[in-house]
């Protein structure tokens, strides 16, 4: 079965798998379970292994099915790598990689570690076509995908959760569901026009973004005063700072919602950096 639309041979059909790995929307997550593992204070390096190759092969699966129904089912974009055939072979590949994972999560931890695993499949299968058409799908389905990445790492190397874990976690939700709405803004016009209700789409573009840097704004908030009282590191107040000063510059940008929610993007790494090395040093 061919499983590259242009080509054929085994390089292209390399070519056209490794086309749908996007490194930009795959880091954050890999980072969130690698953070969650270095908050649990411990790390044991298969576990570590299993949870970010589940994480992983959901976000791909996440891919291959969002192109697939754009280009095959909803007629969006203008070209694919994969033949509908390779579309689907690659979704039983990756699928087939997670469950692996899965039952060697829930079999070396505990079921609820398999559970806190599974949302990350769950949403990436099902973002497109039934999460990407209502406001609260299409912003926090990322987020909250990050957000299960997060506490997934957390569990599967302490077999619990704490109050630290869960307040990063719900941070997490909130700013990346800001920077997702002004990311999703930039197409408002041409979802409009498909039917899909993102959150720019309902509230018109100037108000989504005062919603999406009001989300990002508590979040902030959020991390300073825990920082104060003690639940976060005290170093992890500097990482508001950080993100501040980029998503200022992202504010500047005005109407151009592109150049905004790649600055954005760019300010969550270097926040989530922070953050990391406020919890590495304590």
């Amino acid at each position: 079965m061919a499983l590259a639309r242009h080509g054929s041979g085994i390089r292209a059909d390399v070519g056209a798998l490794a086309s749908q790995v996007h490194p930009v929307f795959m880091l954050p997550p890999l980072a969130a379970s690698a953070f969650g593992a270095v908050l649990a204070g411990r790390l044991d390096v298969t576990l570590l292994a299993l949870h970010l190759t589940a994480a992983f092969a959901a976000l791909y699966t996440a891919h291959i099915k969002d192109g697939y129904v754009d280009f095959y089912k909803r007629g969006e974009d203008d070209d694919h790598p994969l033949t509908a055939g390779g579309c689907r072979a690659a979704l039983a590949g990756t699928t087939g990689v997670f469950f692996v994972c899965l039952v060697a999560i829930g079999a070396l931890v505990d079921v609820w570690a398999a559970l806190l695993t599974l949302p990350g499949w769950v949403i990436g299968y099902m973002h497109a076509p039934q999460l990407d058409l209502n406001p609260l799908g299409a912003t926090a389905g990322y987020p909250a995908g990050i957000a299960f990445a997060l506490l997934g790492g957390f569990y599967v190397q302490a077999t619990t959760l704490t109050a630290s874990v869960v307040a990063f976690a719900a941070v997490f939700l909130l700013v990346l569901s800001g920077i997702k709405t002004i990311d999703d803004a930039k197409d408002h016009e041409y979802d409009r026009s498909i039917g899909k209700r993102t959150v720019a789409v309902v509230l018109g573009p100037a108000n989504a973004r005062r919603f999406a840097y009001g989300l990002m704004a508590v979040g902030m908030v959020v991390v300073v005063a825990l920082a104060v009282v003690g639940v976060f590191p005290p170093v992890s107040a500097a990482a508001p700072v950080v993100f501040g000063v980029v998503a200022g510059f992202a504010w500047r940008a005005g109407e151009d919602d592109g150049l905004a929610a790649k600055l954005l993007i760019r300010g969550s790494y270097l926040f989530l950096a922070v953050l990391l090395v406020a919890v590495w040093i304590g």
